[in-house]
């Protein structure tokens, strides 16, 4: 897509620094900047920016920063610098929000029921805990057994990487460039950066909704691609609406 620009390059080289960092801390890194759940004691604020630097793994980083490459660059060349950090930024806040309130709506249900059952927060906590250690849990009666699973996964589930702030840079990019061929790896075919994108984003929807995944692990953060992929959508469709063009930040 052309010649990387600096915002990008830095980018690069931040996520590049704090992946090298997590795997020397181990868990105290993730501990400490991947983002939990509010009600987990690990939570701090600083998470909701912290955690779109944090990678689980070598193969998530790698293909956080070559889509970050391959379209970030041409998408920073045509809005400039502080359009391009604000559709970064702001994409991976939509991300945060969009997978708090899944996560929200995955723990509470159980913790209602535990609340209805005669247990005060910090027993219910306790329990999680508990159960997190020893790899198991009671089954109370009248409480099903699904709704505590729930509630544990959601609690011990951290959130991390650049894949929400990185979904809304493709969707600004549809929105801007709808009709540029784009190629798929070892697919010598052509497809329009609308279609492309959007298929992308309908699997990730369907696979939010469903709960099964299509294309990578079980463990994404589907509702995280969506939320930054909305918000990089409607931020770009409002700007290119509105001529962004003739008001350019550089």
């Amino acid at each position: 897509m052309g010649r990387i620009t600096e915002t990008v390059k830095v980018l690069l080289i931040i996520n590049v620094i704090f992946y090298i960092g997590s795997i020397t801390l181990g868990d105290k890194a993730f501990e400490l900047f991947a983002l939990w759940f509010p009600k987990n004691d690990n939570f701090q604020i600083w998470q909701i920016i912290s955690h779109m630097f944090m990678h689980g793994g070598a193969g998530h980083i790698f293909f956080n920063m070559f889509a970050l490459y391959m379209f970030g660059s041409h998408l920073e060349n045509f809005i400039g610098k502080n359009k391009f950090l604000f559709i970064y930024f702001f994409s991976g806040l939509g991300a945060v929000g969009f997978q708090i309130l899944f996560t929200y709506f995955q723990f509470n249900p159980g913790y209602q029921a535990y609340i209805e059952a005669g247990f005060s927060h910090s027993e219910i906590i306790k329990f999680i805990q508990e159960a997190i250690a020893s790899e198991q849990f009671r089954i109370y009666p009248n409480i099903p057994q699904e709704l505590t699973q729930k509630m544990i996964g959601a609690y011990v589930s951290p959130m991390v990487g650049a894949s929400g702030a990185i979904f809304g840079v493709l969707a600004a990019f549809a929105v801007l460039f709808p009709n540029l061929p784009l190629y798929i790896m070892f697919i010598p075919i052509p497809i329009k950066a609308k279609y492309l994108i959007g298929g992308y984003f309908l699997l990730d929807l369907y696979s939010g909704i469903t709960g099964q995944a299509i294309l990578g692990p079980s463990n994404v953060a589907h509702w995280a691609h969506i939320g930054g992929a909305v918000i990089g959508f409607i931020t770009m469709w409002y700007w290119k609406k509105n001529s962004f063009n003739q008001h350019r930040w550089y």
